[in-house]
């Protein structure tokens, strides 16, 4: 059994901002990410703990020790049930097997909200905040079809997150698939396409050194790999460290996901050529005032028109736009980050 890391963050009324119930006291909320290292989840955790103290709400946080630590997400799901929170916030490692243990979580009459990766199926939650994370794939893989300078040829790795195919994982690698003009098959599973320019697919777990891995299998298939798709900026870096210890770097494109200072930065740098940046703060936060909402009138969050979950929002950030692929530039990039 993997170690759970739990943090209870406890939290002061605010006479003026609070809703009712929320002064009193009375009201507990989780937060459940998928790790506590990533420079998104701590970014998520700082969004929460700042709201739930405007707003008199007692936070619990836990995470898992890497990416993928489904077991610690079921443990710390049961513990706020049986704390009686009135709200969960979860990032899902694993999406479809969460559900058993976020439905009974529902029957005790909490409200889940999944954070950043929709459950799968999506209404598995009460309801989900988070970025079109097929529309950054799209981004990136538009932008990376734009600036590559043969896109009919190109030699293509995909750095995903991991074997279990977390939705997150899946709506941006087939969004960039499809931005890049590749047939993506059954669009709810990565690894199906046919289409030749792919070289392959690896499992990065989200972080650096998986990264670096999963970079260096894919050069031993295919050394001359000139696109390089990134499931977030921290496999990024990874997969450039294997791209400069086998001379490629600056030869070859890295497009990445999440908009975080550290990548932003590495696109200034050339580390990295666009990223989309999401706003993982704004989730929590709303995340966290939706509780409070749910506390006091036992209303759930409604979903953005036309879409199954409420839209945080996403740009594609880079200095070198294309035609006909909207971004912002480095500088607003480091402005909003993270938001």
């Amino acid at each position: 059994m993997r170690t759970l890391i739990a943090g209870s963050i406890l939290s002061s009324a605010c006479a003026f901002a609070a809703p009712a119930l929320a002064q009193s006291g009375d009201i507990s909320a989780c937060l459940i990410t998928k790790t506590d290292i990533n420079p998104f989840f701590v970014k998520m955790k700082e969004g929460a703990s700042a709201e739930a103290e405007k707003l008199g709400i007692k936070l619990s946080a836990y995470a898992g020790k890497v990416d993928g630590d489904h077991e610690s997400q079921v443990n710390a799901v049961e513990t706020c049930i049986a704390d009686g929170a009135k709200g969960i916030l979860i990032t899902a490692s694993d999406t479809a097997a969460i559900t058993d243990v976020v439905k009974r979580a529902r029957e005790r009459g909490i409200l889940v909200i999944a954070l950043d990766t929709p459950l799968d199926p999506v209404d598995a939650a009460d309801a989900t905040f988070a970025t079109d994370n097929f529309e950054a794939g799209r981004l990136i893989g538009a932008w990376a079809k734009a600036s590559v300078e043969d896109p009919a040829n190109a030699k293509i790795a995909m750095l995903d997150l991991n074997e279990s195919q977390p939705t997150v994982g899946v709506l941006r690698d087939q969004g960039f698939l499809e931005g890049f003009g590749i047939d993506t098959g059954d669009k709810k599973r990565w690894g199906d396409e046919t289409d030749p320019r792919v070289v392959g697919h690896e499992v990065t777990q989200g972080n650096e050194e998986g990264g670096l891995r999963a970079m260096e299998n894919l050069l031993l298939k295919d050394p001359e790999i000139n696109v390089v798709y990134t499931i977030n900026e921290p496999a990024a870096a990874g997969a450039y460290e294997a791209l400069q210890s086998a001379g490629r770097a600056g030869e070859v494109l890295i497009v990445s996901v999440d908009g975080g200072c550290p990548g932003v930065k590495n696109v200034q740098e050339g580390i990295i050529g666009a990223t989309s940046q999401q706003y993982p703060l704004d989730m929590a936060r709303l995340g966290i005032q939706a509780i409070a909402k749910f506390a006091e009138t036992g209303e759930k969050p409604k979903a953005s028109e036309g879409l199954d979950f409420t839209n945080t929002g996403v740009n594609l950030v880079t200095d070198k736009p294309v035609d006909g692929v909207p971004s912002i530039s480095v500088q607003e990039g480091l402005d909003r980050c993270w938001g």
